[in-house]
């Protein structure tokens, strides 16, 4: 959804810059690293600090090198098992310090635990969320479905963790967090249904 939608713009608009980095020396998997080092420090600092706005701008700066290390990789010709891998794992990475980061906050100083259970119920959904494609995938099925993938997770929080650094009410981040948990475990259940289809359409092994 939004992942296939937005990427073809992004990566026209990272193409100056990838090559500007391979130029230079930078490799892809580089960026992927420093990129998941910027997020989860955005995340797991200046979140539990209280910073939310300043945490979302940060993650959101480093969040595109996501689109950029992928770019920078086709254009170096080193597109591989090994990058699809590194960069499949750090965005988990990435995943889970945002929500970890939020959790500690409101378990923390933000004394809201019903927002910091609702963003640990997103954090283990959204894992889920991963888990069940990559293990389609790796059975030979097809799982790349769902009302919640993860640029449409990652951004509605980013957008309500800023706001509410801005001084939005943090109820309103609460409600969000409780219905992309809802979300995810609805995706679950459509991946699920989804393979199971997949599953019976095969004829049986002999």
């Amino acid at each position: 959804m939004l992942n296939r939608s937005a990427r073809a713009l992004f990566a026209r608009i990272f193409t100056p810059v990838a090559r500007f980095l391979l130029a230079r020396g930078v490799s892809a998997d580089a960026v992927t690293i420093v990129g998941t080092l910027g997020v989860t420090f955005g995340a797991l600092v200046l979140f539990p600090m209280g910073e939310l706005f300043w945490g979302t701008m940060v993650i959101t700066l480093f969040v595109f090198s996501d689109v950029l290390d992928g770019v920078m990789a086709r254009l170096a010709g080193t597109t591989g098992r090994w990058g699809n891998f590194l960069d499949s794992t750090l965005d988990r990475v990435q995943d889970a310090a945002v929500f970890l980061g939020l959790m500690l906050w409101f378990f923390g100083a933000g004394d809201l635990w019903i927002a910091g259970a609702a963003a640990g119920a997103s954090l283990a959904l959204g894992m889920l969320v991963s888990y069940v494609r990559a293990k389609a995938e790796s059975l030979g099925f097809e799982a790349n479905t769902g009302i919640a993938e993860r640029a449409e997770r990652l951004v509605v929080t980013l957008v309500f963790a800023g706001l509410t650094g801005l001084g939005l009410n943090p109820w309103v981040l609460t409600m969000v967090l409780v219905l992309l948990a809802v979300a995810s475990a609805v995706t679950v259940g459509q991946r699920m249904v989804t393979v199971r289809r997949q599953s019976r359409a095969q004829p049986p092994s002999s």
